[in-house]
């Protein structure tokens, strides 16, 4: 079996559909020649919109572990922080009880050029964008193991983790992994799982104060390191960093916000280089009781993606989505849940096991 092409988790090209989806000629530089057309071509908004809002990964791999050998080497004052968020949230019971998580959730995402009121918390002022409505389904299941399917607009997204490879499988791209280590779903560390909010920031860098939503804030900062940045990119395309600030509420202790940003450099042989740098903020509000665990049950996420370069005649270009998300259910533990359920499609399973397969972009 042929090895799959590494899976962009910016927009790709969908008009070639999954028959290519395998090939090794499936890559950045064909990515990069359908891209600039497909970011503003409004019958893709809903592709553009799955590709980037739906199943975003986090920068960094959960790894529970490095809790306990790494407190010495954080800063006191981003031990506080996390502790103060365990104790806010309750999770401390949860540890070692828990087995898995089923959530489900709806989802408004909208897309345009320009968002009214230079809020990067309300849809509301959307220009030209078409609100499009949907629901997901996710579970998780101790350690690095997640599934998640999400339909939005008669479109329907898959995306999971068995612990050792993760991927993505669309409508019109088929199923897709691509290199690097396993990281964490992203939407699940927007309030859902307080156990892996509380280790994967325990080795964070605390970045002192800031107000958010006129929430005073206590800032901690994770960033990929430059072995996983290369693992991401290949001859075309460079991924130059990936961090993601959690900004935990100095009065309540819950994680408040969560911002991430990445830049790639995309150059083709004879061509001079394009810049991307995609920017996601998400607000996390309506904490509920859950079996005594206090969870997010919803918020609004932003994404800005700016892109820039000498080959760019028009300059400086900028495309903004806008999400709103709620959870409807959430419970813990449920039964007949096995690491069967987590199973990669047949499509991604490999003949070279030692290659573990990731999303080469940070936030998908």
């Amino acid at each position: 079996m042929n090895r799959l092409a590494t899976l962009s988790e910016e927009p790709i090209n969908e008009d070639d559909e999954s028959t290519n989806c395998s090939k090794k000629g499936h890559s950045w530089k064909h990515w990069l020649k359908s891209h600039f057309s497909l970011v503003f071509n409004k019958k893709s908004d809903i592709k553009i919109l799955l590709s980037v809002l739906g199943c975003p990964l986090f920068p960094v791999s959960l790894q529970p572990h490095i809790q306990t050998t790494l407190n010495n080497q954080v800063s006191s004052s981003a031990q506080y922080i996390i502790q103060h968020f365990t104790a806010a949230t309750g999770s401390r019971k949860l540890e070692g009880r828990v087995k898995n998580i089923f959530a489900t959730g709806k989802v408004t995402m909208a897309m345009g050029d320009e968002f009214g009121g230079g809020s990067t918390g309300s849809v509301a002022g959307a220009a030209g964008g078409v609100w499009q409505k949907g629901c997901f389904v996710m579970w998780q299941m101790f350690p690095n193991k997640w599934l998640i399917e999400l339909v939005v607009g008669g479109n329907k997204v898959v995306a999971g983790s068995d612990g050792n490879v993760a991927w993505r499988h669309t409508p019109w791209l088929g199923a897709h992994s691509a290199k690097g280590s396993v990281r964490p779903l992203r939407r699940a560390l927007q309030g859902l799982d307080p156990i892996a909010v509380s280790a994967i920031f325990s080795t964070a860098q605390y970045m002192g104060e800031k107000q958010i939503s006129g929430t005073d804030c206590f800032v901690l900062k994770l960033s990929a390191n430059q072995p996983e940045l290369a693992d991401r990119g290949d001859s075309t395309a460079e991924m130059i960093k990936h961090v993601i600030s959690g900004y935990f509420s100095q009065r309540s202790g819950l994680l408040v916000y969560l911002e991430d940003s990445y830049l790639t450099r995309i150059q083709s042989p004879g061509t001079k280089p394009t810049y991307w740098e995609t920017t996601m903020a998400t607000k996390i509000e309506d904490y509920r009781s859950v079996e005594g665990v206090m969870i997010a049950h919803g918020g609004q996420s932003s994404v800005i993606i700016t892109r820039f370069g000498d080959n760019l005649k028009a300059g400086l270009s900028i495309t903004r989505m806008e999400e709103i998300w709620s959870i409807d259910d959430l419970a813990f533990n449920v039964a007949g849940l096995s690491i069967d359920c987590f199973i990669p499609p047949k499509e991604v399973q490999k003949d070279n096991p030692e290659e573990n397969l990731d999303w080469r972009s940070p936030m998908h």
